[in-house]
């Protein structure tokens, strides 16, 4: 039994003739016939009645095609699915993203995506950069908004697009000596405690700003480590320490912190929208064309 069989026995129940019914399916009628008679003797019972002058429904088929209909219903459905999750318009798409994507790029990007792809059921996880690429590698995550560049294992089978360029901050109490300067001479928190991330998780990030204090001529000196730059910026808000971070976090908006842009020019800190190499699924392509090719 097959859905060709299916569909003819529901045409032959609409029409009650042989003829329209092959006309109607785009066959001739001999091979049209041939199938029904195939189908009857698969199931052992007669599903239309045969005479010179008319056909009719038996009972057995008029049992047979309303569940014929259901089944072909279903299969419609099931091919229409695929076809959907074939282009990316339905399934799912686990996101990984630092805390520092969803002061602008990530809540702007997930609108267009929501509106465009409805069907897509979305996850997201807040994650460190080397949390995401390892579970972007092992297939745990999709598609990842990150601080590239990527070290380790995963880098060999990871690519990265730059979605956004940004300045790196300094981070103070408002309260702070310093937080009236600006622009602030990064060599003046020389001596400061600093709250910072440790570079495990999110090396690239974590060189940009240790490159910024060394250029200075200092080594920052770490008094506590802080895994979100939500908790980072807490902590300088109570007074722990000062930080680095990129300009994005500055639409925090605390009223106890200051961001004050550093001098001599920062280097510019980049967030990367990072993807399995070969990734066959179509979500990730939607997702990642709706970021801009080139960032300047």
């Amino acid at each position: 039994m097959n859905l060709q069989q299916l569909r003819y026995a529901v045409a032959l129940a609409e029409e009650l003739n042989f003829g329209r019914a092959a006309l109607r399916e785009g066959v001739r009628q001999p091979p049209f016939s041939q199938q029904i008679g195939r189908l009857e003797e698969e199931l052992g019972v007669r599903l239309f009645d045969r005479t010179t002058r008319q056909v009719r429904l038996t009972p057995a088929g008029e049992a047979f095609v309303a569940e014929a209909r259901v089944s072909l219903a279903h299969a419609e459905l099931a091919a229409a699915s695929a076809r959907r999750a074939g282009r990316g318009e339905a399934g799912r798409l686990v996101i990984g993203f630092v805390g520092s994507a969803t002061n602008v790029t990530l809540p702007r990007v997930l609108r267009r995506f929501r509106s465009r792809y409805p069907g897509v059921g979305v996850e997201l996880r807040e994650l460190t950069t080397a949390q995401q690429a390892e579970g972007l590698r092992q297939g745990l995550l999709d598609v990842g908004l990150l601080h590239a560049p990527l070290a380790g294992p995963a880098a060999e089978v990871l690519s990265t697009q730059t979605v956004s360029r940004e300045l790196l901050l300094a981070a103070l109490p408002r309260d702070h000596p310093l937080s009236r300067r600006t622009p602030l001479p990064a060599s003046a928190l020389a001596g400061e405690p600093f709250v910072l991330f440790p570079r495990r998780y999110g090396a690239g990030l974590h060189d940009q700003i240790m490159a910024v204090a060394r250029a200075a001529g200092f080594e920052p000196r770490i008094v506590q480590e802080a895994v979100q730059m939500q908790t980072i910026v807490s902590l300088v808000a109570a007074g722990i320490g000062v930080s680095i971070v990129p300009e994005s976090v500055a639409r925090l908006r605390r009223g106890d912190v200051v961001f004050r842009p550093l001098s001599p020019a920062t280097r510019v800190v980049t967030l990367d929208v990072t993807w399995r190499i070969g990734d066959s699924n179509p979500a990730v392509h939607n997702f990642r064309s709706l970021f801009p090719t080139r960032v300047g």
